[in-house]
């Protein structure tokens, strides 16, 4: 898993890429403008700082927020990070993270009388278990599913989980999380038009902006 943000007016010209969840004890080692982090317990990988990462990838420079590696583009990190002598390397992932998922079946949460889980479809031989808490989570609807690994307009990062005991693979999205333009400041999910995208499909969010008129 790979999750790379660069924020310029808060950073500076740092690029920020996590490979895993927070540990609670944690270990920094910086060499030559890079920053590892690593978990005290186990030694895994949390992540890397790139200090004046501009210099590494100039693209970055019109970028601000999420950033979306390509092969390429880890490759040159992995070469910084060799040169800075740290042998743990990053790899690619370009799955996308936000899909067009549907809600194939409902079922009670065991321990709460407001969420629900459902099994959502996410690609024509995947089906995945996400527990919601949406008011109009229902069967048969299409939605915007977070995988694993996106990271949310407020910079929330979605990881494999449990709610109150039951295991999560995702987040079904509302327009509130998502800040799609001009969408209602009020709960529920974002519910895709069946002639819109097809089940799989990366959410395709220019087009969600034009779903609700202006104001």
């Amino acid at each position: 898993m790979l999750i790379s943000s660069y924020n310029p007016n808060e950073l500076g010209d740092i690029l920020v890429v996590i490979t895993a969840p927070d540990a609670d004890d944690q270990i920094t080692k910086i060499a030559d403008d890079v920053a590892q982090i690593t978990a005290e317990k186990d030694g895994a990988l949390l992540g890397y700082n790139f200090m004046n990462a501009s210099k590494i990838l100039p693209e970055l420079t019109s970028e601000n927020g999420q950033v979306f590696l390509d092969a390429a583009q880890v490759e040159k990190l992995n070469v910084k990070l060799q040169e800075a002598g740290f042998d743990k390397l990053l790899t690619a992932d370009e799955d996308p993270k936000f899909v067009v998922g549907y809600v194939e079946k409902l079922t009670d949460h065991p321990k709460s009388d407001h969420l629900k889980v459902t099994q959502t479809r996410i690609a024509d031989d995947k089906t995945v278990q996400i527990v919601c808490g949406s008011p109009n989570v229902a069967e048969g609807i299409k939605v915007v599913v977070a995988r694993p690994g996106a990271m949310m307009p407020d910079g929330k990062i979605i990881w494999p989980g449990q709610l109150m005991g039951v295991d999560s693979d995702g987040m079904l999205c509302g327009f509130r999380e998502l800040r799609i333009k001009n969408a209602p400041d009020e709960k529920g999910l974002f519910i895709i038009p069946d002639d819109w995208q097809e089940v799989g499909e990366p959410v395709d969010f220019a087009k969600a902006d034009t779903f609700y008129p202006e104001n």
